[in-house]
Formats: C-alpha cells, sequence, structure tokens
C-alpha cells in the first residue's frame, strides 16, 4: 500500500519522534510506500529513515522552493511547482493518508483531505495519530462540527483517530 504522511519537517522531541518512528517502522516492515513532502530533514527525515530501514519504499513529493531540502538517493521524487500541486499529487500518489503532528502546513493538508472526503472527491481512509493529546482540540472542534450539524457525513466517515501508532496502520490496512 502506498500510505501518505502528513507531518511537519521541523526538529521536534522524542516524545513526537519516537511515535513517528515507529509508524514508520511498521510502515516499512509492511512493505509500504511512504508518500511525503520529500524533505529531509526533521520530523519527515525520522520518518523517511524509519521506512526505509524497515524495507519500505519511498516517494517524495516536493516543491520549488523546497527543492534544495530533498531526500537524495529515493524511489521516486516528483517536485510541484507549488503547494496547491503538491498537495494533489501527495494524495494522488497514495491509497491512504496518516496525519502525524505537524504546524500549518500538515494543519492544511488535513483539512484539504478531510473537505475531499466530504464532497466525494477520495474514498481513500485517513487516520489521525494523536501523539500526546497533540490534535485533542482538533477532534473537539471536528466533534462540534458534526454535532452542529457542518458536516453532510458522520465524523467517523471522514477520519480515524488513533492513539498508538500500530493502532493507526491497522486502522489504514483494514480500511484499505
Amino acid at each position: 500500500m502506498r500510505i501518505c504522511v502528513f507531518l511537519s519537517a521541523a526538529d521536534l522531541d522524542d516524545r513526537y519522534t519516537a511515535p513517528a518512528r515507529e509508524f514508520a517502522t511498521l510502515l516499512g516492515k509492511g512493505g509500504h510506500t511512504l508518500v511525503w513532502g520529500g524533505s529531509d530533514s526533521g520530523l519527515m527525515k525520522v520518518v523517511a529513515d524509519g521506512t526505509e530501514a524497515a524495507g519500505g519504499r519511498l516517494c517524495g513529493v516536493s516543491v520549488e522552493f523546497l527543492a534544495a531540502k530533498v531526500r537524495p538517493g529515493v524511489d521516486e521524487m516528483v517536485v510541484a511547482k507549488d503547494l496547491a500541486e503538491r498537495k494533489r499529487l501527495l494524495v494522488e500518489k497514495a491509497d491512504a493518508v496518516a496525519i502525524l503532528v505537524g504546524g500549518m502546513g500538515t494543519l492544511d493538508e488535513a483539512t484539504e483531505i478531510l473537505e475531499l472526503k466530504k464532497h466525494g472527491h477520495t474514498r481513500k481512509p485517513v487516520v489521525l495519530l494523536n501523539t500526546e493529546g497533540f490534535y485533542d482540540g482538533l477532534r473537539l472542534q471536528l466533534e462540534r462540527m458534526e454535532a452542529e450539524g457542518f458536516l453532510p457525513l458522520p465524523l467517523a466517515e471522514l477520519i480515524a483517530f488513533a492513539e498508538e501508532p500500530a493502532q493507526a496502520l491497522a486502522y489504514l490496512t483494514e480500511a484499505a
């Protein structure tokens, strides 16, 4: 399976890198391909390293203004002209999506995939790995949107929430 992972390229504390590395190791051991932002820095590097070390393949999708930070020697690397094209390619190249901890870019990617699912433009399974309760606020907001009628589908049809890396990958494997 080709699994797109939305996540940060920042250097982060071990409380975030350890679960990301565990997820990547499981992904690689499962023979899956990581589809990610292509960066060779921060948490993106941690996940690429873990996937590759465990036998998985790497498919990077970078963007022109970040091309100097791409990971060398990957199985496939695409450089998009802008962020909109990058998001489109990341989703197109994947069978499923996992959202790990991240900043504004990750939040943008997460809301984009949920909007695509809401409108029926993709049926790919999406799981959010809620490491250290990082996305508790987002989950609360999405639950409120569902309760107050802002979502045309049940939240469970848009996204699954996982607290542990193995739970996240198991969901994607079963749902795909």
